[in-house]
């Protein structure tokens, strides 16, 4: 068989339609024209990869019994986008200037020490583990807090490097050098240095697939949900049942952060707005 090189590979209108139905149905993320560039750069390898000549012959796979765990792959890599600790930072600010002081005040009052934490979306871990040193660093002088953070995403792949906890020096730079001494342990893997994520953070996070799609199997409550940068892959029905979701899963004062490139605008919704890309359940 002659495998076409990524040059040669040229999504067409049809099968571009295919795939994205197919994403959508799936996890309703919505691959509109914009996106058909990436598409089709990050579908190309894994075309090459499992030896098919086309487009159309890599798609009739995947969307095959036979093909199912393949199709799982080309979600994770049409979903996943690169991430950094503090990406975003202003969320991070105003949960420690802000929320976070407010929150053990009037936790302590009704002497409620429990805190949970939900990052939707979570991709290679570095949004949980923001969260979790925002945590660490704000309850430092809180005694008995049970803190917990439920980080998801619908990529198998990236949850694994997730777990890992390791990252590139790149990944961490906007750590200052007092967090990077107390949180991360620098190491050499194979020639390469890279820094290990300490217990203190890793105790404090759950990974777990999720499809936002999907039933949610949980319960409880939290008191902070991250689910940035996301909102953007699904149109606007979606997005307002997601919000509706959400809204069901906030306690009474919680906060829902979102991507600073995305609005609830056009949304119905009950949340108040607290600033770009902040609104709480009041």
């Amino acid at each position: 068989m002659d495998v076409l090189t990524d040059q040669s590979l040229v999504l067409s209108d049809r099968e571009f339609q295919r795939i994205s139905d197919a994403i959508y149905d799936h996890c309703g993320i919505n691959l509109h024209a914009g996106k058909r560039g990436l598409v089709q750069s990050r579908l190309s390898k894994l075309v090459r990869r499992q030896g098919f000549e086309t487009f159309t012959k890599y798609i009739d796979y995947i969307l095959s019994d036979e093909g199912k765990e393949e199709f799982v792959t080309a979600v994770d890599t049409l979903s996943t986008n690169l991430t950094f600790f503090f990406r975003e930072n202003q969320h991070f600010e105003y949960l420690r200037q802000d929320y976070l002081p407010k929150l053990i005040a009037n936790k302590s009052k009704e002497a409620n020490k429990r805190v949970r934490v939900w990052s939707a979306a979570c991709s290679s871990g570095e949004e949980p583990y923001s969260l979790a040193i925002t945590l660490a660093e704000t309850f430092a002088q809180e005694i008995n807090w049970d803190i917990k953070i439920l980080a998801t995403d619908i990529s198998t792949r990236v949850l694994e490097r997730a777990k890992m906890g390791t990252y590139d020096i790149e990944r961490i730079e906007p750590l200052t050098a007092q967090q990077k001494q107390r949180f991360l342990v620098a190491n050499n893997i194979e020639g390469r240095k890279v820094f290990q994520v300490r217990r203190e953070l890793t105790d404090m996070v759950r990974f777990r697939h999720l499809n936002l799609m999907d039933a949610w199997p949980f319960r409880g409550r939290f008191d902070i949900i991250f689910v940035r940068n996301v909102m953007i892959y699904f149109d606007k029905p979606t997005q307002a049942v997601l919000v509706k979701r959400f809204w069901d899963h906030l306690a009474d004062g919680g906060l829902l952060c979102i991507g600073h490139s995305e609005s609830l605008t056009g949304i119905d919704h009950s949340f108040r707005y607290v600033q770009p890309a902040t609104y709480q359940k009041a």
